[in-house]
């Protein structure tokens, strides 16, 4: 069984994962919520669910009406829905194994109540992982207290280094309480962590050394990648025809702009980044998702579609995979989701950074601290990142050939940890033979 969390930035890495083990004759039962599961069905377009994959789904206890995007609200109540059905599948099909989510860390109790043998997967980074677990540490030494108030701002030595304003579980949660609960939620599923066996990690050897040092039981696999022409996991169809505009651009000439599946920009924010992207003057290729902003009239953004048609395309979700292996683009404007990272890595495209929440301010360390393989995109004081810091930094990027000759020996690396013999694709074997004891 492979168990996602229910978002777009779980699904895909843990399917991707679920399309190698079925190459090496696993059978995978892959369990999303019911809502996720008819996202999945509706954007599939031809593809076919591959043989070896069944895709079932159960619960998430929420309500038809609910905001199904409200993180905070669905993270509370997926315990209680989800753990007596995955229970129930488990003993009819006779489970073996679970893959879960470490953002599901709750189903670690099923090694107790079922006797199934579970192995966790890592969808961010193993630096956010041994961050994870070192947040008791740093509430325990005031850094920050139990509700996610920063009461120390200093730099927390890891590699890549991060500001303690940066924390992942300070950002992640609207209120006071959902950070209370949140970092609760963390400090006890941490406790269950020693019933993992193993710690799959969308990462490799070489991308991430210091912080894979910290984790004991890590079996680095990374950078993942699904067959293009096999069932992604998308919760919205993906904009084919933006491939047959980038074969008509330039080669290296076209920003690549889109910031995952949870990031929302207000009305301010979105209309510098729409201006910026044009004042760059370069051409561009933006996914703009349906609710990725609230309070821009559609006239003006239909109006804004037609008026860039000479120098941009916009679409509403893109084959990402292809989009950043397609020789025209130059450079990637991302909100630095892990998945979005590790692509941009695989890859070897110099990276514009603007994070959102969570873990994307670590990712975007990596990139311009450790890496140097591209550059931040700096808000004002209002936090609004305007359209002239857009312009100028897609002109330093574009200019600058050291991040590019970075971008390609990162590229190396990576491609080389998964090919055959490979720091990743050995590990993957011994991922292989652990499944198999059953």
């Amino acid at each position: 069984m492979v168990l996602p969390f229910p978002a777009q930035g779980h699904v895909i890495p843990l399917m991707e994962l679920s399309h190698r083990l079925v190459d090496y004759g696993f059978k995978i039962d892959f369990v999303n919520t019911e809502f996720n599961h008819d996202c999945i069905l509706k954007s599939m377009q031809n593809r076919v669910i591959p043989e070896g994959i069944d895709m079932l789904s159960v619960p998430d206890g929420m309500d038809p009406a609910d905001d199904h995007t409200d993180i905070g609200k669905l993270v509370g109540g997926l315990p209680a829905a989800m753990f007596s059905p995955i229970e129930e599948i488990i003993k009819i099909k006779k489970i073996k194994w679970v893959i879960a989510d470490v953002s599901m860390s709750w189903a670690l109790k099923l090694t107790n109540t079922v006797g199934v043998r579970i192995a966790l997967f890592s969808t961010y980074s193993a630096s956010v992982f041994a961050l994870r677990m070192k947040l008791p540490k740093l509430i325990e030494d005031g850094v920050v207290d139990e509700t996610g108030n920063v009461k120390i701002h200093k730099m927390i030595q890891l590699t890549p280094p991060i500001d303690s304003t940066e924390i992942p579980w300070v950002s992640l949660g609207s209120n006071t309480e959902r950070r209370r609960v949140n970092i609760q939620r963390v400090i006890n599923t941490n406790q269950l962590m020693s019933l993992a066996e193993a710690i799959i990690c969308n990462t490799s050897g070489e991308v991430e050394p210091e912080a894979l040092a910290l984790l004991p039981n890590a079996l680095p696999i990374g950078p993942l990648v699904a067959p293009m022409s096999k069932l992604s996991g998308n919760f919205w169809t993906e904009d084919l025809t933006c491939l047959t505009w980038l074969d008509k651009q330039a080669p290296g000439s076209v920003v690549y702009v889109a910031f995952g599946s949870s990031t929302v920009f207000d009305a301010t924010r979105f209309h510098e980044l729409a201006n910026g992207i044009v004042l760059s003057g370069r051409p561009f290729l933006w996914v703009v998702r349906a609710n990725f902003t609230k309070g821009i009239k559609e006239e003006w953004f239909n109006q804004f579609k037609k008026s860039v048609g000479g120098q941009g395309l916009v679409v509403a979700w893109a084959p990402q995979q292809k989009v950043l292996s397609h020789p025209s683009v130059a450079c990637f404007m991302t909100h630095c989701g892990w998945n979005s990272t590790m692509e941009g890595v695989l890859h070897g495209v110099p990276f514009l950074c603007c994070p959102y929440f969570a873990d994307q301010f670590c990712n975007q360390s990596y990139v311009c601290n450790v890496w140097r393989t591209g550059l931040k995109l700096c808000a004002n004081e209002q936090g609004v990142v305007t359209k002239e810091e857009i312009k100028d930094k897609v002109v330093q990027l574009l200019k600058d050939e050291d991040i590019k000759a970075r971008a390609i020996m990162w590229k190396n690396k990576a491609c080389a940890s998964v090919r055959e013999g490979g720091s990743s694709h050995e590990n993957f074997l011994k991922l292989v033979k652990l499944l198999q004891e059953g």
